[in-house]
């Protein structure tokens, strides 16, 4: 059963970037905005309520939320207030527990089992820092209260926007019986057409299996699926997660040749380059040691390819080689054309776990001004 005694929140600004743009241009408010550069190539980064009403949906290419809705007002990102505004919020978390998992500018988990500022409840937590928000920020933002991340997730949604939401341990069960199979996390459009065709569509459909039943036709994640359909899990908020990867990627004017891309690539990679140089000064025990280049072709389809060389990447130069290198990989016609590159660094491991034989492949400082801007680019 969900454990009664952890108290996790769900914070989710309402419609955050276009609440921003609202808020600081008073002739945006109660009009359809959607925050977006207008053409082909662009996507929706964020819509109002009054833009939703139309159909209008983040990563939505821009020229559909056009059609969809002509008057809508299209406002550039502005990613420099956004981040300012996303760390003002963070502080007021912070008043109240270290326990903070941001999962984007936007959103974050909070455990507030045991609180900073002894409120009694964690209802009582969310409605203070929900206050907080409004008052310092003067944007608004749903909470969903719950015994796990799964539960406080779903919860935040509920009421939105600007609304709060409680799932309490006893209600865990009957609250989750009715809800669609496709609201528990991991389960996308492929799995949910899998317990379609075994006659599932909600979470009460899916606990008739049993764990059992689930683990025969699924395997291990069979039994997770049975375990969410409870209410239950066990993964605790993080407030520091490791970093996976860092990268860099562009959407292009034009369709390209995979020959056309090397100018491209040099300017990604110096971008993850200098993400890298940030991530090493807040911890410099983490090392990235795998190249990634990412391809997204004309036609949409997604391919990566990545090298782990024998010795990690310590220069940009070295960076910018072996991603142009990795384009020799891909499988795919000479004619094939391109909309997408991206260039990443992935692999991290912590300097303290290399071996000892494998020591002088690590010794080489960060240098993130050895190669010059210029320099990369050919």
């Amino acid at each position: 059963m969900p454990d009664p005694a952890r108290k996790i929140l769900h914070v989710d600004m309402d419609a955050f970037y276009a609440s921003v743009e609202q808020r600081d241009d008073p002739s945006l408010r109660g009009r359809p905005v959607v925050v977006a550069w207008r053409g082909a190539r662009s996507v929706v980064c964020a819509a109002s309520y009054e833009a939703r009403r139309f159909g209008v949906r983040s990563a939505m290419p821009a020229i559909r939320a056009e059609r969809l809705c002509p008057q809508a007002v299209f406002v550039p990102p502005d990613f420099t207030r956004y981040k300012a505004v996303s760390r003002h919020v963070r502080e007021i978390f912070a008043r109240h527990t270290d326990l903070i998992e941001p999962l984007s500018l936007d959103e974050a988990y909070l455990d507030v089992s045991v609180t900073k500022t002894g409120l009694s409840t964690a209802t009582a937590t969310a409605q203070a820092i929900r206050e907080a928000i409004r008052e310092e920020t003067h944007l608004t933002a749903s909470a969903g209260v719950a015994s796990n991340k799964f539960l406080a997730k779903i919860a935040s949604d509920w009421r939105k926007p600007d609304g709060i939401f409680v799932i309490r341990p006893h209600q865990v069960e009957a609250f989750l019986a009715p809800l669609p199979v496709g609201r528990l996390p991991g389960v996308g459009k492929v799995m949910e057409q899998k317990l379609e065709e075994l006659g599932i569509a909600t979470v009460s459909d899916l606990r008739t299996l049993g764990a059992a039943g689930l683990e025969a036709r699924f395997g291990r994640w069979g039994r997770r699926l049975h375990e969410l359909s409870l209410g239950i899990d066990h993964n605790p908020v993080e407030p520091e997660r490791p970093t996976l990867q860092i990268s860099s990627e562009d959407t292009f004017e034009r369709d390209l040749h995979l020959d056309e891309l090397e100018s491209h690539i040099a300017r990604l990679a110096e971008k993850t380059w200098e993400g890298y140089g940030r991530e090493l000064a807040r911890d410099p025990d983490r090392l990235a040691r795998t190249v990634v280049l990412k391809l997204k072709t004309a036609d949409f389809r997604i391919l990566t390819r990545s090298l782990t060389p024998s010795e990690r990447p310590t220069s940009l130069e070295q960076l910018v080689r072996i991603a142009c290198e990795l384009r020799a990989r891909v499988p795919l016609p000479a004619g094939t054309r391109y909309r997408l590159v991206g260039v990443g660094l992935s692999g991290f491991i912590d300097r303290e776990g290399i071996p000892a034989a494998q020591s002088d492949l690590f010794g080489e400082p960060f240098e993130p001004h050895r190669v010059e801007p210029h320099a990369a680019t050919p």
